[in-house]
Parts: structure tokens; C-alpha cells; sequence
């Protein structure tokens, strides 16, 4: 849903072309998907020392992605123009959307989950869920941009919010 919600607020702000959207779609689902790959070959024994500052991590660049967003709103006016989302902009996205994920992939080693398997249907659910969020974004046009692109990067710094409540919530 986090993935769903990031490809909303992007397409909302700005237009994106099919390519954009697959890629975006792709990194995200790569992501969500390979991470708890990664956290059931990480093992338990690191468990503890990651799960202490993961949440802090996906806030930082939630927040600082949203906090960009809401500057730029005031400085920029949309236009129709595709917006090309720079590598360096998806990474961060992708890897504070999914970096919970790692902790996930630790749990499913614990309760012998078939990880290749769970991988690859985390993988295309988040990838079709970024798709939808993507062009419903795209369909949503009573705000206007500048509140588009401010919205959506409050949205980004909930999320990150949200991800340091659900943390502290377990403790």
C-alpha cells in the first residue's frame, strides 16, 4: 500500500509516460519483493541491530522526498510535460518503501516460509498496485498541482510517520 500510495502522489503532481510508470512499477516491486529474500538470507543473528534503526532510515528518506516535494510546489507550476523520475529518486523511494520488508523476510525464515515463492507474489502484487496507484493518480484532477505535489509529499512523510508508529507501537 505504501508503494500504491508513493505512485498516486507522483502521478498526481506530474505526468508520466508508460515508461516511467513500468519503471517505477519495477523498481518498486523488485524491491518489495527481493527484500525479504535478503532478510531470510541475512538470518536471525542480525535481526536485533537492523530492526533497532530500520524504521528510522524509511522515515529519513520519506521525509526528506516529502519535504523536496512540498518545496518544489511552491516553487514550480505544472506543466504538461513528462517528468522523466531520476534513478536516484526511485532508489530511495524503493528502498523506503520496502526496507520493512527485510525485517519481514527475518520473520519468514522463522516460520519456513517457501521465500522464492513469497518473493516472487510480493513481486507482482506490488507491482501491478504501483500500476493502479499510478494511473489513478493521473485520473485525479480537482486539486490543483501545487496541492497535488504538496499532498503528495505529505503523504511521503506520514508514510514515514506511519512506519516509525507501527515500529513503536510493537515495543
Amino acid at each position: 500500500m505504501d508503494c500504491f500510495a508513493v505512485a498516486l502522489g507522483i502521478c498526481t503532481c506530474h505526468r508520466q509516460s508508460w515508461r516511467n510508470i513500468l519503471r517505477m512499477a519495477l523498481f518498486f516491486g523488485l524491491f518489495q519483493g527481493l527484500m525479504p529474500v535478503v532478510g531470510w538470507l541475512i538470518g536471525e543473528s542480525l535481526r536485533d541491530p537492523i530492526e533497532a534503526f530500520d524504521h528510522w532510515i524509511a522515515f529519513a528518506l520519506l521525509a526528506f522526498i516529502g519535504g523536496k516535494m512540498i518545496f518544489q510546489s511552491f516553487r514550480h507550476q505544472r506543466d504538461a510535460r513528462i517528468h522523466d523520475l531520476k534513478l536516484t529518486v526511485l532508489l530511495a523511494l524503493a528502498i523506503a518503501t520496502s526496507i520493512d520488508a527485510l525485517i519481514t523476510g527475518l520473520s519468514f525464515g522463522l516460520i519456513h516460509v517457501n521465500i522464492l515463492k513469497a518473493g516472487m507474489i510480493i513481486f507482482v502484487i506490488t507491482f501491478l498496485v504501483t500500476i493502479v496507484g499510478s494511473k489513478l493518480g493521473e485520473k485525479i484532477t480537482f486539486f490543483s498541482a501545487r496541492w497535488a505535489e504538496t499532498a503528495g509529499g505529505v503523504m511521503l512523510i506520514l508514510i514515514g510517520i506511519k512506519v516509525v508508529l507501527d515500529h513503536l507501537a510493537v515495543w
